[in-house]
């Protein structure tokens, strides 16, 4: 290949070696970190043209600061992958690697990726997005094929908001499945945790449009009604009367939703922003309603239009 790339992936969880296998399968040097790993970070990240991160949200600052000590070259292009945001400032990553990372270019990385559907073969489409458009089409070439299919977007605040809020709808649908609610109860309450999520994110500064995409949409349609997302998991054992600390307690990976019901609730207050959806979540993580109540108290609020145009 004749405009190879030097990889570095940092994160050895199902995620980031989805991505490093697609990044090899186009024939592009890749190198993955992991803390058990043999290779140091400094060595992982040496003359990179991209560094992908694919580290959970609460170990993204803890990365940042380590490579900021390593003299990053500002021509090498930031990759997040990560979902969730940061419980005490309410950053993206992206957010929080721009911040440690000033002059370099960072582009978002989300889209209906369950990582086990990808290392299986099967097709699958995503989103780079970054406020630099070359940046965003380097990134694209190094991971499109004829199984992923990249697009790019110049809106990466509302891509990477569509792909962290929708854990928190896929936690409440499988609240609903797990209570077996059947298909319209489903139906009416992914599309309302749509209206939700862009009722904040553009109030947060994210473009509309990016939320009926696949970061936002398509990622909601994915993990909604998957076994395969953790998120869901979460939400399904709830309806089936497991308490919350059971349920992590066997899932091996995290399920960011959890902490960003929380971030989000803080949020909505703040800015005086309706989300009943995600309180009622919230609330059932916390144990303060049972699956049922929840249900029940979204089902009993005041009728409304549809829409305020």
């Amino acid at each position: 290949m004749t405009n190879q790339k030097t990889v570095a992936i940092l994160g050895a969880g199902a995620w980031g070696k989805a991505l490093a296998t697609l990044a090899q399968g186009n024939t592009h040097d890749v190198r993955i970190y992991s803390r058990r790993g043999s290779q140091t970070l400094a060595e992982t990240v040496e003359n990179a043209d991209i560094i992908l991160s694919a580290v959970s949200i609460k170990g993204v600052k803890n990365i940042v600061s380590q490579l900021n000590s390593l003299a990053i070259p500002t021509q090498t292009i930031f990759v997040t992958a990560t979902k969730g945001l940061e419980p005490q400032t309410t950053r993206t990553p992206s957010q929080i690697w721009q911040e440690g990372f000033p002059n370099n270019r960072v582009v978002v990385l989300c889209g209906p990726n369950l990582s086990k559907e990808i290392t299986q073969d099967l097709p699958a489409a995503t989103v780079v997005a970054s406020n630099s458009e070359s940046a965003a089409e380097s990134v694209q070439m190094v991971f499109n094929s004829t199984r992923f299919r990249v697009y790019t977007n110049s809106d990466p605040l509302g891509v990477e908001l569509g792909g962290t809020l929708k854990n928190v709808m896929a936690i409440a649908a499988g609240v609903c499945d797990g209570l077996q609610l059947g298909t319209n109860a489903k139906a009416a309450l992914m599309t309302r945790g749509l209206t939700e999520m862009v009722r904040i994110g553009v109030d947060w500064g994210a473009k509309l449009e990016t939320f009926y995409g696949l970061s936002g949409l398509g990622d909601i349609l994915a993990t909604c009604n998957s076994p395969l997302s953790r998120n869901y998991q979460v939400g399904y054992q709830l309806g089936q009367g497991k308490t919350l600390s059971e349920i992590l307690a066997q899932l091996n990976e995290t399920a960011e939703g959890v902490n960003t019901a929380e971030v989000l609730v803080q949020r909505a207050k703040q800015q005086n922003i309706s989300m009943p959806i995600t309180q009622g979540v919230y609330s059932l993580l916390k144990a303060e309603v049972t699956p049922r109540q929840a249900l029940l108290d979204l089902m009993k609020r005041d009728i409304k239009p549809e829409y305020n145009y």
